[in-house]
């Protein structure tokens, strides 16, 4: 049998602070969500002046990266590729930038979604709370 790792609270709280820390220090309003493996919710924040449908859409991004395993950018670049019968695919998935996987060792435990700015700067965002929690693991 194959043991699993997951994200703690601890884990949520670190990876949204450094979302948090990189949205501020860019003045940018934006939600920041954190999902499981599953793209289950496990965190959601909407910074002041967010506008209310980023909660909606960085929940997407957060399931659509979780759940396919990699950036939601993947499926966007897909779709502006032309192969629009993609958009087709069933699952609710959010295809647009901003949707990050959090992988450990290989493996997705997790992904955040991040929305409220432009979608490459949602994904900055994302990737900042990733790195906060990669930063701690290895200490």
């Amino acid at each position: 049998m194959k043991s699993k790792k997951y994200l703690t609270l601890a884990d949520v709280k670190i990876i949204a602070s450094g979302c948090e820390a990189e949205a501020l220090k860019q003045n940018w309003a934006v939600s920041i969500a954190v999902a499981d493996d599953g793209g289950h919710l496990l965190w959601l924040q909407r910074l002041d002046g967010a506008p209310l449908t980023s909660m909606n859409i960085a929940t997407g991004k957060a399931y659509t990266s979780a759940v396919g395993r990699r950036a939601s950018k993947v499926y966007e670049d897909v779709v502006a590729g032309g192969r629009n019968a993609f958009l087709s695919v069933p699952a609710g998935l959010t295809m647009i930038e901003g949707g990050e996987p959090i992988m450990i060792d290989g493996e997705c435990v997790g992904a955040v979604g991040v929305s409220g700015v432009k979608s490459p700067e949602d994904a900055q965002i994302a990737r900042a709370g990733i790195s906060a929690l990669l930063d701690q693991l290895s200490r």
